[in-house]
């Protein structure tokens, strides 16, 4: 087929095993070459993938990173390591003349972040970070919602994110869980906050973190976790400068699973809640009038919004594509949205590690 990119998918772990399924069903992608330290992984996506798939056949499967550089005509990497490792293995893959799409957060240091813009730029080539989220059809439509007014004047949001495991043991649940519904407020309201707080508590990990992944290149210390105890559950709060408020409920050791997101405004609310099994978009309409001495309810409704059944790490994969092939920015997850992501959640970081201290945004690297 013409017009088919070559791409090498570095990391197959819980969620690389997921790009590599979408990029291998993609018609103008050639998967040329799959790469992760731990060989026991390696082998399960042979047996998976490629064993029974004679056009498959031709790929490789490395442990070596560096390995990727013999391959001929390579367009393009496809980075899921632990995010300690992906300042390095980005800068490699920008200095080797690759497009590069990278599993969020793009690094754990917004100054580094900074450096791979820059590196991009310079080097002509694209540089996107997979925010999932951010292609959901029912965030894409909500968003279209909150940007007609639909809701009035917007006054509030909050957010829950719990779960019972998995638990991470290179960063915390702040870091493991926030960016998804910081990249959807932010999304929503059409701009970022301009001070934050967060508070937490420790119970599962008390001392040092331990280390990402599973061994070889991949793995490193994050620096979240030589001096900090690994929170188990963070209260977040976003303040934009339009006054609105955002509370982020986050929480790894919690056996009621939430994901659910809500915008509040003076006509109604609306709530997008995965978990829902009719779905996952709903609009709540509803005010208060003042009749008398007292505050009654009108106009209340509820409507059900149809959402669009696609799979948002396709759509992810798709928009990845055409950036490569026309080497344009994709502008709702490009590589200054990721700075941008990166450099909230290093100020919650320092406010949590004051005890909830507000922190202002230095947004001087963007």
């Amino acid at each position: 087929m013409t017009n088919q990119i070559k791409i090498a998918v570095v990391g197959v772990g819980r969620w690389g095993v997921n790009l590599l399924r979408n990029f291998l069903e993609h018609p103008q992608v050639i998967v040329a070459a799959v790469v992760d330290p731990n060989l026991e992984c390696l082998a399960k996506i042979k047996r998976q993938f490629f064993s029974k798939n004679t056009t498959n056949h031709n790929v490789l499967l490395t442990t070596e990173w560096s390995e990727i550089k013999q391959i001929i005509d390579l367009d393009a990497v496809v980075i899921a390591t632990p995010a300690s490792t992906h300042y390095s293995l980005i800068t490699d893959a920008l200095n080797w003349g690759y497009h590069v799409l990278a599993e969020k957060p793009l690094t754990l240091d917004p100054t580094e972040c900074y450096k791979l813009c820059q590196l991009a730029q310079k080097q002509q080539r694209q540089l996107m970070v997979d925010h999932t989220y951010l292609f959901h059809p029912a965030v894409e439509r909500g968003q279209n919602v909150v940007h007609t007014g639909e809701l009035g004047d917007l006054r509030y949001g909050y957010a829950y994110r719990t779960h019972l495991g998995p638990v991470r043991q290179d960063v915390d649940a702040l870091w493991d869980l926030a960016i998804h519904d910081i990249a959807i407020f932010n999304a929503w309201l059409g701009q970022q906050p301009v001070s934050v707080q967060a508070s937490g508590r420790v119970w599962l990990q008390g001392g040092h973190g331990g280390h990402g992944g599973q061994g070889g290149v991949f793995s490193s210390l994050s620096p979240l976790s030589l001096s900090k105890r690994l929170a188990d559950l963070v209260w977040v709060t976003l303040n934009y400068a339009n006054g609105f408020q955002a509370y982020i409920h986050l929480c790894w050791l919690n056996a009621d699973k939430q994901r659910r997101l809500v915008v509040v405004g003076s006509r109604g609310s609306l709530i997008f809640d995965e978990m829902s099994a009719i779905s996952p978009l709903t609009l709540l309409h509803g005010e208060l009038e003042v009749e008398k001495n007292h505050f009654v309810t009108i106009n209340q409704s509820q409507q059900v919004l149809q959402v669009e059944k696609n799979e948002p790490l396709k759509r992810v994969c798709d928009r990845f594509v055409s950036c490569v092939h026309n080497n344009t920015p994709c502008p709702v997850s490009s590589v200054w949205v990721g700075t941008q992501l990166v450099n909230i959640l290093a100020a919650l970081t320092e406010s949590l590690n004051q005890d909830g201290k507000p922190v202002v945004l230095n947004t001087n690297l963007y």
